[in-house]
């Protein structure tokens, strides 16, 4: 009976022991959680000393942490760190409870001991620097990798964690050569290398540290074509075009490349306004020969990228007809069809605008209208490109009849409408004021914000200035500019400008001429009189139809070209919150995010 009565004891006992444990367990965990931690000690004591269970240490540790029990703690750890020597997280643990207790030496000689002393084991290495991490050690963490690669003799090892931890940390630098030495031996890393640094990089020292480390890098492993990708989108981050090129034609010529990189970074280039640069890159690869499949394409591109260049009137006349004449010969090349209807129709621009060879541009254009294959679309361009050459010609009803074919085939839709705010520019710039603003007033209702934008802005201009026999006059003057200016006689247009005050000295068009003359000279290229103006105009005591845009251009002007970004940044967020409702608040936000440093997709 007895020998029953004892085996009954011992069958029961692991069951008594749970239930315990369940009640001791339900116990603490009750006190932990309302904060009286010295009583959750207690309780958590007795469950460690049972089960063993690192589960109970962590929360027992904390409890005796939290109610400052620092003699207790540095006790236990000690006892467990004689008991499980191999372990660091006892030590881990210990350098915490000094560290909390403000032994800063202690501390700190804890957490050498645990970096000196890892195992030749790379999961056991994170896991130690996982701890770490956990208590907020990060510089203790980055030591354990550091430590951890030489003791398992791997350079290449931990790379994610450092970058990660360096990311956090906030560690440019260090950042910088964790990559590059990522880079060596993880070149399809480049991307997201890029991708970070762009996040982190607050301005040119963050660039030039990279530059400077970068050419230390090459000099090491000039074979290692990572490192100067890199140092090649550094330079594209800076806007320093000239420098990229540089490294990319050295590069094409070191791999004997087939030029795919040039021709994508040449289109960089030209996305970014940057054509002479472009050109470069373009005529580099047209040396390469016909059989180089971007010969052709180098060939157009550096003519349009010269086109372009012409528009931000940065060529003299040699040039213009240079450019002229490559159009002509691509046309003499290749004939007159759908295939060279871009060229052409560049040709007649330059030649009407640039060259003024007005007969030469009609000829083109005319001619271009009767080839077969154009979709309707490029017909629709093309007449409205016609139409605006009968004006420069003096052919008004031409031009109107023009446009009133593309208006009428496009009923509602945005050629269409263009084409009736042609129309009524027309009239405008004849001096037929009250048909040109109820043409306007049609179109203010636009679906497309530019077009509506410049109808209201016509409408209001036209409104504002018919109340006297005065002002009426100075409108027609100022109309007559618009039309020397649509001409590109920015020369005229100018003394016709300025003229308007002199005639008529209560004209109230001053808003109006600022900004006529802006525009003037920033087609010519005078970005600093332009802004000049701008800024008159902005800083008028009371706001006009142009303040909203003046804001918008003079910040575009900044960032683009003055190299300002900090006074664009000013405008952009005055443009935000003074114009809430300005066709350019959301391109001015777009903008504004970039130049603060915002990772945006657009």
């Amino acid at each position: 009976m007895k020998k029953n009565f004892v085996f009954l004891v011992l069958l029961l006992l692991p069951a008594l022991v749970l239930a315990q444990t369940g009640n001791d367990e339900e116990a603490a965990m009750q006190y932990y959680q309302e904060g009286n931690y010295k009583k959750a000690a207690e309780a958590l004591e007795g469950l460690f000393s049972r089960t063993k269970d690192d589960a109970y240490f962590g929360l027992y540790f904390n409890a005796l942490l939290k109610s400052k029990q620092y003699p207790e703690a540095e006790k236990v750890t000690k006892k467990l760190i004689r008991q499980n020597p191999a372990s660091l997280k006892y030590e881990i643990a210990l350098g915490r409870v000094y560290k909390e207790e403000g032994q800063q030496e202690n501390s700190a000689k804890t957490f050498d001991h645990v970096v000196s002393n890892l195992p030749k084991d790379e999961t056991v290495i994170r896991e130690i620097a996982n701890n770490l991490y956990q208590i907020e050690e990060y510089d203790v963490a980055i030591k354990v990798f550091q430590q951890g690669r030489k003791t398992l003799g791997n350079e290449q090892a931990f790379i994610f964690e450092l970058l990660s931890l360096y990311r956090y940390k906030k560690d440019k630098a260090m950042l910088v050569q964790e990559f590059l030495n990522a880079l060596g031996s993880t070149p399809q890393m480049l991307p997201q290398a890029q991708t970070v640094l762009s996040s982190v990089f607050e301005g040119n020292s963050d660039y030039l540290n990279l530059q400077n480390t970068l050419f230390k890098k090459i000099q090491i492993e000039p074979e290692n074509e990572s490192y100067t990708r890199l140092l090649i989108w550094q330079y594209l981050q800076q806007q320093e075009y000239d420098m990229a090129l540089r490294q990319l034609i050295a590069q094409d010529k070191r791999t004997r490349a087939d030029g795919t990189a040039l021709f994508e970074n040449a289109q960089v280039f030209t996305s970014n306004k940057a054509y002479d640069t472009a050109i470069k890159a373009y005529d580099y690869l047209v040396t390469k020969g016909k059989d180089n499949p971007y010969y052709l394409p180098s060939r157009l591109a550096a003519v349009d990228a010269r086109y372009q260049s012409l528009l931000l009137g940065k060529n003299n006349e040699a040039e213009v007809v240079a450019l002229a004449s490559q159009y002509q010969a691509i046309i003499d090349e290749y004939g007159k069809n759908s295939r060279t209807l871009f060229a052409m129709r560049k040709l007649a621009t330059i030649e009407a605008y640039y060259l003024h060879h007005l007969e030469k541009a009609e000829e083109a254009l005319e001619t271009a209208v009767k080839i077969p294959g154009i979709s309707a679309a490029e017909m629709a361009e093309l007449k409205l490109e016609l139409g605006d050459v009968y004006v420069l010609t003096g052919q008004p009803w031409e031009a109107i009849l023009v446009y009133g074919q593309v208006a009428k085939d496009y009923e509602n839709q945005n050629i269409g409408n263009e084409a009736k705010y042609r129309s009524a520019r027309l009239s405008f710039f004849q001096g037929n004021f009250s048909y040109a603003k109820s043409q306007a007033d049609v179109l203010k209702a636009s679906t497309t914000q530019l077009i509506a934008n410049d109808a209201l802005n016509l409408s209001l201009l036209i409104s504002d200035h018919l109340e006297t026999a005065a002002d009426t006059l100075a409108l027609k003057l100022y109309a007559s500019a618009e039309l020397m200016q649509f001409r590109n006689n920015s020369k005229a247009a100018l003394d016709k400008l300025d003229s308007i005050s002199v005639l008529y000295p209560q004209n109230r068009l001053a808003d109006d001429i600022l900004m006529a003359k802006s525009r003037i000279y920033m087609k010519s290229g005078d970005f600093n009189k332009s802004a000049a103006l701008l800024k008159e105009l902005i800083a008028h005591p009371q706001q006009n139809i142009w303040t909203d845009d003046a804001l918008f251009i003079l910040a575009g002007l900044y960032e683009e070209h003055l190299h300002e970004p900090e006074q664009a940044k000013i405008l952009y967020q005055r443009l935000i919150t003074d114009f809430p409702g300005s066709m350019f608040t959301a391109e001015a936000r777009k903008h504004f995010r970039k130049l603060r440093g915002d990772n945006i997709e657009s």
